[in-house]
């Protein structure tokens, strides 16, 4: 949150700056990790704030806070980093549909980036016009990505 900025582009140099400064460790701790206990650690990944929380201030094109999560993550050598992300579950705060829409281009733009969108839970209940707007997007996603004939 404290990466938070009017400007889209200061807000991705803050999220860039902000993950390298304490992740770009994560891979070599992990592998030492590895070796000292003789586990595998299979997956490196790091997670942040939902994103849609910083496009909600700064506007612009959420797909350029996806660009930057996959370029820091490929910088520090993560296997995936999540956070592309929407908790919508009590209804759409600003920035949450502008995130939900581009999932699909963020999507194909990029290697590292997982996205979710939290459409309920056991107190909120389901939103359902989230329900109905992820269908369409996962679709979407699934075209552009060129997945439909794998699961047809």
């Amino acid at each position: 949150v404290d990466c938070i900025d009017n400007d889209i582009n200061k807000s991705c140099e803050k999220v860039y700056n902000k993950i390298y400064k304490y992740a770009k460790d994560l891979v070599k701790v992990g592998n030492e990790i590895s070796k000292k206990y003789g586990i595998p650690i299979v997956n490196k990944r790091v997670s942040v704030t939902p994103i849609s929380i910083l496009v909600g201030v700064s506007g612009g094109d959420p797909v350029l806070y996806a660009k930057t999560l996959d370029k820091v993550a490929k910088d520090i050598g993560i296997d995936f980093i999540g956070g592309y992300s929407a908790l919508v579950q009590k209804g759409f705060a600003p920035g949450d549909l502008e995130l939900i829409n581009s999932i699909p281009r963020a999507l194909n733009e990029t290697s590292f980036v997982c996205s979710s969108v939290n459409v309920g839970s056991t107190r909120a209940g389901i939103n359902l016009d989230a329900v109905k707007i992820m269908g369409e997007k996962v679709k979407e996603a699934a075209e552009i990505l060129n997945l439909t004939e794998l699961y047809s």
